[in-house]
């Protein structure tokens, strides 16, 4: 690229971050939401910087482009900006082409320069996929994006070390190594597996019914698989050779798995107890609005919501997350909000209502302190022990008994410092970021809500991403899935979308019925099938009601859960410690 061009993007990224900043500080400052405005910020922001770094030579633009390039189609690949998640089938070849040209050229640099262009991949993808995180927080959104892709560059760098070594085994390396990490991501405290490649297609649930056999990381596996066909495809193709084998090879690989889906998908026959469901979305915003409301105001919108659509016949009601609080875990029926709600839906005798709540235990004289504990100091001079919780909740009308659920998938930042115990120096910064050093109150195995009408399991928010972990529901008897979640942090961005798309999965995993309800977002209901049914609107307030089944059927998945990522995890450690071995034999050393 010619300087004067050089120059003159670098100055257009600048002036555009600039202008989306200057924009983003001014409508915070007016209690206004940012929508995509980051999206603006980050790109052009990572793009002038790219641009600014010295380590760019003339060379080394066709690595840039092919890198920009694999980051875009996987970005845009990703729902729901376009509906192309076909372009995850191939996002990573121009990557892996990059990472082949520089394995070819001699010098000693070539780990650091694999490293620098997938970073490059892995912030775009991140950025395009996932810029709304920074309207929950902006220092948040920048840690999740950066430091995100940081960790996606490992898998990469292991794979280009494992070729110098076992080259007929690289591209079975760089699969395992990143199902991996995929699977780790999933059950570390510094979880974040809203990437999951299995994850990309949830928009279009009849293409994917094989996961109730293998879960996302089926899905993972078949997407990379794709990849190392493509680069095949296009490495025949540069060396002038036939390419019709691995074409032919990537059609079926594409194709078969799909239009097995779609006959599973038309042929499927849903199965259990068909409940009636209410779902009520009271649409508070959650930055200005839902903490400058009084309890008493919002409490009589989901009253008034609540009766617009529960009949006598009307099993169960569902409410969002964090409904109401703080409320004490041994006193929940003593609650104002509580004792109202009982009282006004004293005619529908039966009805449980499942609920989100802010909560809270108080640790008694004796009692065993968990790691999440807080202290305050009273008046009185005693030390008041206790700990938050994100909780569910089932009241059920005529009965004073008040299971209870405590949310254990916790989000990192905002509910869990992750190893706060190693990080120990890092809290007041985190506390300084909003974010909490003490933690939420967890349990330590999944438990369901159950009633003489069945048992739900009550996934809440971030919950409802992981796989495997509500199997755990499912095992301890869920016959249906109630999600609470508030996705209103995201403003109208593809963010609530998202998380409603990733629910279509859970249903296809576990063959439940799910109800969605969302303090703001979309609630909706989800069959057996993962269609997504009645979905309500972005902000606005809303109530719906069907009838869902309540199954007792178990799923492979359900029975083996995530599998093929312990596979992986098993071929990975294989596959590295040979590495290791084979690396410390002579003549080997100093390779990459």
């Amino acid at each position: 690229m010619k300087k004067p061009l050089h120059l003159t993007l670098l100055i257009v990224f600048a002036l555009l971050c600039a202008y989306a900043g200057i924009d983003m500080v001014e409508r915070g400052g007016m209690g206004q939401l940012w929508g995509y405005r980051p999206l603006l910020a980050f790109l052009s922001g990572w793009g002038a910087l790219v641009l600014g770094i010295k380590w760019l030579r003339n060379d080394r633009w066709r690595w840039l482009g092919l890198s920009t390039l694999s980051g875009v189609l996987l970005g845009v690949g990703f729902p729901d900006l376009l509906p192309v998640p076909w372009l995850m089938l191939i996002g990573f070849v121009p990557l892996l082409i990059v990472e082949n040209e520089v394995s070819e050229q001699a010098g000693k640099a070539r780990r650091w320069t694999v490293f620098k262009y997938t970073y490059h991949t892995f912030v775009l993808w991140n950025v395009i996929a996932t810029y709304w995180v920074a309207n929950t927080a902006f220092a948040a959104g920048i840690f999740a994006i950066w430091v995100n892709a940081l960790l996606m560059t490992i898998p990469v760098l292991l794979f280009h070390t494992t070729r110098w070594v076992m080259p007929g085994l690289r591209y079975a390396a760089l699969i395992c190594y990143w199902l991996t990490f995929e699977y780790i991501h999933l059950n570390w405290e510094l979880t974040w597996p809203w990437l999951t490649l299995g994850n990309s297609f949830a928009e279009y649930p009849s293409l994917l019914q094989w996961y109730s056999y293998t879960g996302v990381f089926g899905g993972s596996l078949w997407i990379w698989v794709a990849n190392v066909l493509g680069l095949s495809i296009w490495n025949k193709y540069q060396a002038k050779e036939s390419y019709r084998k691995p074409l032919l090879q990537l059609g079926a690989l594409v194709v078969v798995p799909m239009v097995v889906s779609l006959v599973w998908y038309t042929t499927f026959t849903p199965e259990g107890e068909p409940r009636e469901v209410a779902v009520v979305q009271p649409n508070f915003e959650p930055h200005y609005v839902k903490f400058s409301l009084s309890e008493e105001e919002q409490v009589g919108r989901f009253l008034e919501l609540s009766k617009s659509v529960v009949r006598p016949e009307t099993d169960y009601l569902v409410y969002p997350e964090t409904s109401f609080g703080l409320v004490d875990d041994q006193k929940i029926n003593r609650y104002p909000a509580v004792r109202r709600i009982r009282n006004e839906l004293s005619g529908f005798e039966g009805l449980k209502l499942i609920t989100g709540i802010d909560g809270y235990h108080v640790f008694q004289e004796g009692e065993p302190l968990s790691p999440n504990v807080r202290e305050q100091v009273r008046r009185n001079g005693d030390t008041l022990r206790y700990e938050v919780l994100n909780a569910a909740v089932q009241l059920e009308i005529g009965k004073e008994e008040v299971p209870l659920y405590r949310k254990s998938k916790l989000v990192p930042g905002p509910e869990i410092f992750p190893f706060k115990e190693a990080l120990f120096f890092l809290e007041p910064l985190v506390e300084q970021l909003e974010g909490t050093t003490a933690g939420v109150g967890t349990q330590p195995e999944r438990s369901v809500l159950s009633s003489g009408s069945g048992k739900v399991a009550p996934a809440i928010c971030y919950e409802s991403i992981f796989g495997e972990y509500v199997n755990g529901y499912i095992r301890k008897g869920a016959q249906a899935i109630f999600i609470m979640t508030n996705d209103g942090w995201w403003d109208h961005t593809a963010g609530h979308r998202q998380h409603l798309y990733f629910a279509s999965l859970r249903a296809i995993e576990t063959r439940r019925s799910i109800a969605r309800s969302a303090n703001s977002g979309i609630s909706a209901f989800i069959n057996q099938r993962g269609d997504i049914l009645q979905p309500t609107r972005y902000d606005e307030a809303a109530a719906i009601r069907q009838d869902i089944l309540f199954s007792d059927r178990v799923t492979f998945y359900v029975l083996w859960g995530d599998l093929i990522a312990r596979i992986a995890l098993f071929g990975a450690a294989l596959l590295l410690l040979n590495t290791l071995v084979r690396g410390l034999l002579p003549g080997r050393r100093g390779e990459g």
